[in-house]
């Protein structure tokens, strides 16, 4: 008997599952709240210089006095960073013609000295507000995210470890409760470093929930509905969208709506204490007994209590034999490119979760570029997922993997260079290939999390989806930096942007096609599967692969 049928004979998809897997999906709602916060929270309003504290109170008008007091940039505007040093009244003189001043020496100017004056007509508060994070600080904007991703990253190093090794129940409940912590120490924070000190720990947070949270859905659930249930969760990040859109819309400030998507969080860490681990993971850590309880308590909750009462240790035991075997194997990180294969398998995959996490964040982060309101533009940005990871499975399904994920990250390419050579005042057109673009990319996600599962064997998969999640992580932290180009040249970032999954789009066209193939459990199956012909050289490394595998040992040893 194989743990499949073990699951299935205590109730694969009975009342247990669906309350395990609802319960476990609704953090996933509130993720992409802390991975968008940042378009709301460090949303930067107009701005100008203050005018000088003499000329507080005056008679004048507001409009009279920042004519004298503050110049206009090169589009006419009021510039944002500079301020006259002596207010130039003789610029009231509505008479005075430009070519009159001509030959006139340019006024001197100065920084804003007096702090700036901000148009809270939007938002009552930012982070940009609260610190000035603008002009010579302006950098601090993206670096504020990049520190956010950088956490992201490093959690998935830390959690990734520790969960095997203490389980993923423990690291779900202490990644809920430091992304609750931390987030609602954010929203008090009284200092920019404090606040950035706050937001690494939620990034690392949310690493810790994905890793674990998915862990435990899939590892409670039958082979035939993972696609189902893989799908239906990633829906509730795309509804996340959504909900940040509505929640940002109300709350204005910074503050508050830091705190409001932080709370939910300590009602997570309260459920999260019924959730049961993983028989799987307590079965190759030697806690087959605490295994055997949870397979009953399942069975008892599911409504079968005769088969709680056959599961025993040896059924167990003799139900996981091949996992246990290849749990005995020294298989490390080198194992991803030991081979010819795996170094094919391992290169192109990094070169497309790197370049859509890239792009997608640097399309995602930046929203107020496309001169609409970034509410609605945040809730066509989430909506637009749904169609698109629709088409992208239907595409999986009956043109294959590779395609489908070649396709998608071209076509995300296209749209964002296309959208360079459309003049700025088309909002309308430039939000559509925007919009586009993304919906691209959110199906270049969907289709790289089953494709990379599907290439990796069993017995390194956890250190494939782990490297290539660490690729994507490193994506989105380069992301906000590469925005910073565009203050010198205004075309680069979309130039970069657009590029990048279009390069990636060529690598994936190097990788196997797994559409209707098993999955690989060993080194040994991706390499009889990846290579079409077959050298003496090649026949030599399958032969050494063939005679290490303890997996391939135990079957032989079994037949």
């Amino acid at each position: 008997m194989a743990f499949a049928d073990l699951l299935e004979q205590v109730g694969s998809t009975g009342r247990f599952q669906v309350v395990h897997v609802t319960l476990l999906s609704m953090p996933i709602l509130m993720m992409a709240s802390h991975n968008l916060m940042q378009n709301f929270v460090a949303a930067v309003p107009p701005h100008h210089c203050a005018t000088h504290g003499n000329l507080t109170g005056s008679s004048m008008s507001s409009a009279d006095v920042l004519r004298a007091t503050v110049p206009l940039d090169s589009n006419g505007k009021l510039d944002r960073c500079k301020r006259y040093v002596l207010p130039q009244w003789q610029l009231l003189n509505r008479n005075t013609s430009e070519e009159l001043w001509e030959d006139v020496e340019e006024p001197e100017t100065e920084g804003c000295e007096d702090g700036w004056y901000y148009n809270r007509s939007e938002m009552s508060s930012t982070i940009i507000t609260e610190w000035d994070l603008v002009c010579d600080l302006r950098a601090l904007k993206q670096m504020s995210q990049t520190i956010y991703m950088g956490g992201v990253l490093v959690g998935a190093l830390v959690f990734g470890g520790l969960s095997d090794r203490f389980g993923r129940r423990f690291l779900l409940l202490m990644s809920n409760l430091i992304m609750a912590v931390g987030g609602t120490c954010a929203s008090f924070s009284t200092s920019f470093t404090w606040f950035c000190v706050c937001r690494f720990f939620c990034g690392m947070a949310l690493s810790g929930l994905v890793l674990n949270s998915f862990s435990l859905i899939v590892e409670w659930i039958p082979t035939r509905v993972r696609t189902v249930v893989g799908t239906g969760t990633g829906y509730c990040y795309t509804a996340g969208q959504l909900i940040l859109a509505a929640v940002a819309y109300f709350i204005r400030d910074w503050r508050w709506l830091t705190l409001a998507v932080s709370l939910p969080f300590f009602v997570s860490f309260l459920y999260s204490w019924w959730f049961l681990e993983s028989a799987r993971w307590l079965v190759l850590n030697r806690k087959s007994e605490q295994a055997v309880k949870n397979l009953k308590t399942v069975a008892r909750i599911n409504g079968r209590q005769a088969e709680a009462d056959k599961i025993n240790l040896e059924m167990l035991e003799d139900s996981m034999k091949k996992e246990m075997a290849c749990s005995k194997g020294s298989y490390n990180g080198l194992d991803l490119i030991r081979t010819a294969t795996m170094r094919n398998i391992t290169i192109c995959l990094s070169a497309v979760w790197f370049s859509t996490s890239f792009a997608y964040y640097g399309l995602s982060m930046d929203l107020q570029k496309f001169g609409v309101s970034i509410y609605l533009i945040q809730v066509i940005f989430g909506a637009v997922d749904i169609p698109a990871k629709i088409v992208v499975t239907i595409c999986m399904s009956f043109l294959g993997r590779r395609p489908s994920q070649c396709g998608a990250l071209v076509l995300a390419g296209i749209m964002i260079l296309i959208n360079l050579l459309v003049p700025y005042d088309m909002h309308i057109l430039r939000t559509g290939l925007a919009v586009v673009g993304k919906g691209c990319l959110a199906a270049s996600f969907s289709c790289c999390y089953l494709y990379s599962g599907e290439l990796y064997p069993t017995v390194i998969r956890q250190s494939g989806m782990g490297w290539v999640s660490m690729m994507a992580r490193l994506g989105a932290m380069v992301a906000p930096m590469v925005l910073l180009s565009g203050e010198a040249v205004p075309w680069l970032p979309g130039l970069i942007y657009g590029g990048a999954p279009i390069i990636s789009g060529i690598f994936a066209f190097f990788l196997p096609e797994t559409l209707g193939m098993p999955l690989p459990d060993t080194l040994q199956d991706v390499e009889d599967r990846g290579f079409r012909r077959t050298n003496f050289k090649d026949s030599i490394v399958k032969e050494d692969l063939d005679l290490k595998d303890p997996c391939t040992i135990q079957l032989k040893e079994s037949v």
